[in-house]
């Protein structure tokens, strides 16, 4: 990603070359949030008594409870089980989105950084 590292820095290097390197990030991401949306993904409580299966869109597709351990749970833990699987299946769907983007990211201190950032800050300051 050389150009948009030359941006990052506050060079304006070669703008073709820049914005082939965007195309390229968009259609990657592209490419993983459809293997996402094919995909199901899967949670548990932290008793494992409740699994839940979602759809890489977050949506519900199955909830499996163990009978032999939910009879001990009343019915407030019981929901609380099933809330916690949920939660757990749909946490998937985020940790699998940043193993299929991973490579996007430009190495920096702070992966959450914007690497255009300070070439955007740049051009707002008219330097």
């Amino acid at each position: 990603m050389k150009e948009a590292e030359a941006f990052g820095q506050g060079r304006i290097g070669d703008l073709d070359g820049l914005i082939r390197e965007l195309d390229g990030w968009t259609g990657t991401l592209n490419q993983a949030l459809a293997e996402l949306a094919d995909s199901s993904l899967e949670g548990t409580d932290p008793g494992e008594i409740v699994r839940a299966r979602v759809s890489g869109a977050g949506r519900l597709q199955s909830l499996t409870i163990d009978t032999r351990k939910y009879r001990d749970l009343d019915h407030l833990a019981l929901s609380q089980a099933v809330q916690e699987a949920i939660t757990a299946a749909k946490l998937a769907i985020g940790d699998r989105l940043t193993e299929l983007t991973a490579g996007l990211a430009l190495a920096t201190d702070d992966p959450g950084a914007d690497p255009l950032a300070p070439y955007v800050d740049n051009v707002l300051r008219g330097e």
